[in-house]
């Protein structure tokens, strides 16, 4: 039987998401304690795999992975058992046998910005730039062989008293996409690059330029969406995931003073 969980987690105690030798991971620490709970007996056989991996620092209200278990369909529900103090396990799927979780149909991140750092209207104004289909060569760490071409569906602004936050919407990103289009947003509010330079820098990829990187912190896998997929919810872990949410615009509060 092949299942797949969502959980959540705040990403301030682990050194990024995927498993490395000697460190504390999500995704190393999520596999210890399915181990111990016996859902799963053995990594390669189970096929275990991740729909994304967040960089150290990036919280996550729900992310997804995947595997292969002998445990009793009646049993499953007791997978919540496997939440840590740090991981929390929410929302458990029967799915096909080739289901593989990277294949997402929509993925929502999110960044937290205290008002002091930018206004609405400039913020507007420069992320418009950047939805639709581009090679974002110049706004991301492109890996050997990837291809630098997104498309970014929406990006959706929000505010209260305190934040702007911005939604961003694709089904796929690449390495370090959000932070560099927001450092890019945010040299550009300090007077040091001209909106010109943004639009030059999407129109001519092959012309490297660096506009830094974004703070972690503020990010927050938001969503990750599938086509034909029924999860199971366990209620009393949605307080759980909102303090998620509070403790990550808590720490965005001084980072860009």
């Amino acid at each position: 039987m092949r299942v797949a969980i969502q959980f959540a987690y705040n990403g301030d105690g682990f050194h990024g998401y995927a498993r490395q030798p000697g460190l504390k991971t999500v995704e190393g620490t999520l596999l210890s304690s399915l181990i111990s709970e016996g859902f799963i007996e053995d990594v390669s056989i189970a096929r275990f795999r991740s729909s994304s991996r967040t960089d150290k620092g990036v919280s996550a209200l729900c992310n997804v992975v995947a595997f292969d278990t002998n445990i009793k369909k009646e049993d499953l529900t007791s997978i919540y058992h496997c939440s840590t103090d740090e991981i929390i396990i929410y929302g458990v799927g029967l799915v096909k046998d080739s289901f593989y979780p990277r294949y997402a149909s929509l993925r929502i991140y999110r960044y937290y910005l205290p008002k002091y750092v930018i206004g609405l209207e400039a913020l507007l104004s420069m992320l418009s730039l950047f939805t639709g289909e581009h090679d974002f060569s110049n706004f991301a760490r492109v890996e050997q062989g990837k291809n630098p071409v997104r498309i970014i569906e929406n990006i959706i602004v929000g505010y209260d008293d305190e934040f702007l936050w911005v939604d961003f919407y694709a089904q796929t990103f690449l390495w370090h996409q959000i932070r560099r289009i927001i450092s890019s947003i945010l040299h550009h509010g300090r007077g040091k690059i001209t909106k010109n330079d943004i639009i030059q820098a999407l129109e001519q990829p092959t012309v490297q330029v660096d506009f830094g990187l974004a703070p972690s912190e503020p990010l927050i896998l938001k969503d990750i969406r599938f086509k034909d997929i029924i999860f199971f919810f366990l209620p009393d872990q949605k307080r759980k995931i909102s303090c998620i949410e509070t403790t990550v615009k808590d720490r965005s509060k001084y980072l860009f003073s």
